[in-house]
């Protein structure tokens, strides 16, 4: 069985806040990181209980319930990875 490996990136790892399509709801979503989707899906459960949020990891995106920026990005660089802030 083939098995799907990380997702292109270029090294970044973008976090950024998002409400739309959410019924007003907001979340924050990291977008970049260079893993598997076992490895994604364990990421995104640290950043999520660091946080008390709920949230999920689908499609090389991990989604955390609430607007959770600054925390997501320090915990995300405590790991290693080079992370950018991005929209406005």
């Amino acid at each position: 069985m083939n098995r799907p490996g990380p997702a292109k990136s270029d090294g970044v790892v973008r976090v950024r806040r998002e409400t739309g399509g959410r019924g007003g709801k907001t979340v924050t979503a990291v977008y970049g990181a260079p893993l598997a989707a076992d490895a994604l899906a364990a990421l995104g459960k640290k950043l999520r209980s660091a946080c008390g949020a709920g949230g999920t990891a689908k499609d090389g995106v991990i989604e955390v319930q609430g607007d959770h920026c600054d925390r997501v990005i320090e915990l995300l660089r405590a790991e290693g990875y080079e992370v950018k802030r991005a929209g406005g």
